[in-house]
């Protein structure tokens, strides 16, 4: 080694049991604890970045005895369902309670897999502080990036863990100088995802997020010149980061070694932590630590990192696992760190033993890992007024001034949950973040189930995964439980969305086991017993009904897989349905449904989690066996757009006489309808916004939209959200407007940027279910037919978002109401819900496979007519109903098959949904992978080489409907080594025409006469859908009539 190493880590006390004995009375929680000494974390990284095998760790060391230090990292004790350790991943969260040194550590592990990311926002909501694990190899990947954005929205404290140091030394055989570059281009890169965060300026598709590399700007030469920014969130030298190999148990933070080395180096703790980290540099002549430029011999310099750190490591394991290696190395850091190591584990013929006995003991992982969550993330009283924002965002009561003193005491609430208030007489305010089933023969002994509304002929009991964030919460205490909608200032709200419930019992947990207590202090978490019948998925407890409830939970993917689910019995039709309910409870993500068919729906996040949902349908919940469908997959209809020109598509805008007529059969109305394709920036951000858009056409005030928006966990939290959502629209248009500008001249641009302006003026509705990302344009004025009244419409949407002024309509209308009959234009005035009406259900079922629209602009006139002149001696017959139905059902159903017909002529094409897909496969296998998905109908969109590995990584969009057993095969046909992961990305177009005939003589020669075409993608997708609708398919029913086929072939 450069330097000897003479001063040894202080090897942690091992902690103070924590087993509970059944034969004591059950203990309350924090009876000497200050709530000062308690700290919540949650694990959060990728999947197999190794936060199951840390926690093994942590437990090992300070879960007071209930696992081994030998089966750490073997055992995976967090993860104890079967399937869990079948397919070695986590599938939920779960908590054990840590005693480090005088502080409680509540642990909370959580999945890495995208299909359990609901999983890891219960965790987040729970916890103060989030260590985020990245593999060393592998790096930053795409639920590191999910998962520190659900840090950032929670306001957690995360710090950082570089694990699996040690595959750089083993597998790789990187150098020390090679390792540190790859160490600081991590830290490099996920610091740019959370300043992305902090500057407001993240985006949410999936591909521009993982498009955020620190190589596009540094280099490699230049990368270790990198000074760390004041403003980086993670900085080895604030002890935020720590370099860990969870396998063998050993981790060091920057502060470890400077301890180690500031009475040999003869300099301050705090000195050396500055300077073993960045582009610093030792002067052995001098003593002194400088910069580059000062070195002599700059080309052999190392930073203090690599001589200080790194090299010494990289000794210890080389004459560890090396045939020639220095063996005495070991004997000496065993000799100045005073290591306790029994002989027979030094003697162990297995060298990886060997060194596992020496690093675990020299740089013991719980202990630096618990000590750096100790000093740098928050008590839940620091925590609380920090992320008070979030959990309980202030409410608008300038329009309440009635009840000041319930708003004053739902403000005195508000403040005790921000303080963490723990004494007896502050409101008991809790979140449950989920509800979770066990068998009832893991609740501890002598418990008895005395309440049968709990399920109990089921065998699974609830409970609820909480955390108390005010008061003090007890055993057979009542509680009122309030859901996401309860409004404490609206009387029928109490009466719908609060229910008041008994606890009957409060457990510690321990991964799989429980611990009775009877009494819990603010700041803890606790699983809670009797609240089974009374809470869904998430709710809000409290002692006061002056409380409003916590901001709903955010999650990162929606559930997109759906099948049908039936009993292979239809006499167990009961026992599934009772099955469902649970598992709809016991899952925080799931969703279940009945479709318009009857068939029960159940959605999941990805194929893991829907074999996971249906085993214990099968096993745990329904017991029967089950029939399950293919995957339902979900479409969106559109018109095909010339994107060459898209200013092409404004042309009916300015005049055009291109529409589609219909008339109903009474002959009164005649409707004319054109249809244009929104540009696909608006069309996005329509669908995105939707849940905002219903609010603002709603009525919702700007106070409580900006509340609103704050809890649904924007990264950008707006003051006034309409403005926000006009920019954005105009933003939009600007863009589609600013990729013609190369071809058509500025007056045209500028025309159309008008023409433009005044059509987002007059949105009337939007669609389907009032929020979509269709258009219903109001028609233009001054048109009509032979004495007919046209129904004006009035643009109710541009109205709300403040596009439109009121005004502009109302001098119009009183002008043209005096030329007609009045009673005509009452008629005209009370038809147009039936317009509207009439364009919702377009709009949520197309003309080809009856999916919904998407992105298309609809401008409808509907010209009324008046009723034919009557003499007098017919006046009785006026009084008979109308021979074709209600008038207002004949418009509605006019307007509806001309909105469909007129996307028929527009040449109607189908959307679809596709994932975005990250590879890692190594080069003997890249063949394979290329050709599974050449299968699946993948679009390869990005592939580099991991730097200092064999793995390529690829980035690619796989349509939803072919992604079904895509992982599976993928790793049949590479053996086992690619490993694919599947997050929802976009919708997009198919350009195929579905009703494609050859009629040019170079279609006709490449594809036949016509009668032999085979189905394009889009026709076979379309025809599959209808299918399985019952709608009518166009196909041969017999494929053969010339011949009878047999089997036998005798000739």
């Amino acid at each position: 080694m450069d330097t000897e190493l003479k001063s040894g880590l202080p090897v942690p006390d091992q902690p103070p049991s924590m087993l509970y004995s059944e034969k004591d009375d059950p203990p309350n929680i924090d009876e000497t604890n200050d709530k000062k000494l308690v700290r919540n974390i949650c694990i959060l990284a990728h999947v197999d970045h190794g936060k199951t095998t840390l926690a093994d760790h942590l437990i090992a060391s300070c879960g007071g005895g209930v696992l081994h230090p030998k089966q750490a990292g073997k055992l995976r004790f967090m993860d104890y369902l079967d399937e869990e350790q079948r397919r070695a991943i986590t599938m939920k969260s779960s908590s054990i309670g840590l005693q480090f040194k005088e502080y409680s550590v509540n642990l909370i592990d959580s999945p890495g897999h995208m299909d359990f990311c609901s999983e890891v926002s219960t965790a987040a909501r729970l916890s103060d502080g989030a260590l985020v694990l990245v593999d060393a190899v592998e790096g930053v990947h795409i639920q590191t990036h999910a998962v520190l954005r659900q840090a950032w929205i929670e306001k957690l404290t995360p710090c950082l863990v570089l694990n699996k140091v040690d595959r750089l030394i083993c597998e790789l055989r990187l150098s020390p100088m090679e390792a540190y570059t790859r160490l600081l281009r991590i830290i490099h890169e996920v610091n740019g995802i959370v300043s992305g965060y902090k500057s407001e300026k993240y985006l949410s598709d999936v591909d521009s997020l993982l498009s955020v590399a620190p190589s596009d700007d540094v280099g490699d030469d230049n990368l270790e010149l990198l000074e760390d920014d004041e403003e980086d969130t993670f900085q080895p030298h604030k002890g935020n980061v720590i370099f860990a190999c969870a396998l063998d148990g050993w981790g060091f933070g920057i502060s470890d070694f400077a301890q180690i080395y500031a009475s040999k180096l003869g300099a301050s703790v705090a000195t050396l932590k500055r300077a073993l980290w960045g582009p610093r540099y030792y002067n052995p002549k001098t003593k002194m630590v400088v910069g580059k430029k000062a070195i002599s011999n700059s080309a052999k310099a190392r930073p203090m990192f690599v001589q200080f750190i790194l090299e010494p490591l990289w000794q210890v394991y080389q004459s560890s696992l090396e045939t020639d290696g220095d063996k005495g190395l070991i004997e000496k850091v065993i000799k100045n760190f005073n290591l306790s190591i029994p002989s027979r584990e030094l003697q162990h013929k297995d060298p990886k033993a060997v060194l596992q006995a020496v690093m675990s003991r020299w740089l013991p992982l719980a202990d630096t890992i618990l000590s750096m969550v100790v000093k740098c993330m928050p008590d839940p009283a620091s925590a609380q007024s920090f992320r008070i924002s979030r959990l309980l965002p202030k409410r608008d009561s300038s329009d309440n001034r009635d009840c000041s003193d319930l708003l004053s005491e739902a403000e005195l609430v508000r403040k005790s949950v921000e303080i963490c208030d723990s004494s007896p007489t502050a409101p008991c305010v809790v979140f449950v973040s989920k509800m979770f089933a066990i068998p009832m023969k893991m609740l501890p002994r002598g418990e008895i189930l005395n309440d049968p509304a709990d399920d109990g002929d089921s065998g699974e009991c609830f409970l609820a995964f909480a955390r108390i964030f005010s008061g003090v919460l007890c055993a057979g205490q009542r509680i009122f439980v309030l859901s996401a909608l309860y409004d404490p200032l609206k009387m029928e709200s109490k009466q719908k969305h609060v229910q008041e419930a008994e606890l009957q019992a409060l457990y510690l947990m321990a991964g799989q086991g429980l611990k009775p207590v009877m009494s819990a202090k603010a700041g803890n978490i606790v699983a809670i017993r009797g609240l089974g019948q009374h809470i869904l998925k998430s709710a809000t407890l409290s002692s006061t009904l002056n409380c409003w409830p916590f901001s709903s939970m955010v999650f990162q993917v929606a559930p997109t897989l759906k099948v049908a689910i039936e009993p292979s019995d239809p006499a167990d039709m009961g026992a599934l349905m009772k099955g469902l309910r649970l598992l709809n409870r016991a899952d925080p993500f799931v969703e279940v449904t009945i479709s318009t068919r009857g068939e029960h729906v159940l959605a999941a996040a990805g194929e893991v989690h829907l074999e996971r949902c249906v085993k214990d349908l099968k096993e745990r919940f329904a017991k029967v066996n089950l029939e399950v469908s293919p995957p339902l997959v979900s479409y969106m209809e559109t018109i095909e757009c010339d994107m060459t020109n898209p200013l092409e598509n404004l042309k009916f805008l300015s005049g055009s006489s291109d529409y589609v007529e219909k008339t109903t059969p009474n002959g009164r109305c005649v409707v004319r309808v054109q249809v244009m394709k929104l540009p696909s920036a608006l069309t996005k951000l329509l669908d995105e916004s939707s849940e905002l858009l219903g609010d603002i056409i709603g009525g919702k005030s700007k106070q409580a939209l900006k509340s609103l928006e704050t809890l649904r966990g924007s990264i950008v939290e707006d003051e006034n959200p309409i403005e926000a959502l006009k920019t954005r629209m105009m933003d939009a248009i600007e863009s589609d407007l600013s990729s013609a500008n190369a071809e058509m001249d500025k007056d045209r641009v500028e025309k159309y940027r008008v023409l433009w302006k005044n059509f987002l003026k007059r949105i009337w509705a939007l669609g389907p279910r009032q929020v979509g990302p269709n258009i219903l344009v109001t028609p233009s004025r001054g048109k009509s037919i032979d004495g007919s009244v046209l129904m004006q419409g009035f643009p109710y949407v541009s109205n709300r978002l403040g596009l439109h002024n009121d005004g502009e309509s109302k001098d119009v209308s009183t002008e043209s109401s005096s030329a007609p009959d009045e009673m005509l234009l009452r008629e005209a005035e009370s038809l147009e819900s039936s317009v509207l009406s009439g364009f919702q259900l377009a709009t949520s079922a197309g003309p080809l496979c009856e999916e919904p629209l998407w992105g298309l602009a609809f401008v409808v006139e509907a010209f009324i007519s008046p009723v034919e002149c009557q003499s007098a001696e017919d006046n009785s017959s006026s009084q008979q109903p109308e021979p074709y139905g209600v008038f207002t059902g004949q418009v509605m159903t006019t307007v509806k098959e001309a909105c469909k017909a007129a996307v028929l002529e527009r040449k109607p094409r189908l959307v679809e949904a596709l994932y975005f897909c990250e590879l890692n496969t190594p080069t003997e296998h890249l063949g394979s992978m290329y050709a599974v998905l050449a299968r699946r109908r993948a679009k390869v969109i990005k592939e580099e080489m991991q730097e200092g590995s064999p793995l390529f990584t690829v980035h690619a969009y796989v349509p939803v409907a072919e992604s079904f057993g895509f992982a599976d095969e993928l790793r049949r046909w590479t053996a086992g080594a690619s490993s694919a992961l599947l997050v929802f990305s976009h919708w997009e177009m198919l350009p195929e025409d579905p009703f494609f005939v050859p009629k040019t003589e170079e279609e006709i020669e490449e594809f036949g006469d016509g009668a032999s075409v085979l189905q394009n993608t889009a026709r076979k997708l379309i025809d599959a859908v209808r299918r399985r609708k019952g709608l009518p398919v166009e196909e041969k029913v017999v494929q053969h009539a010339t011949k009878q086929r047999t089997l036998a072939r005798k000739v």
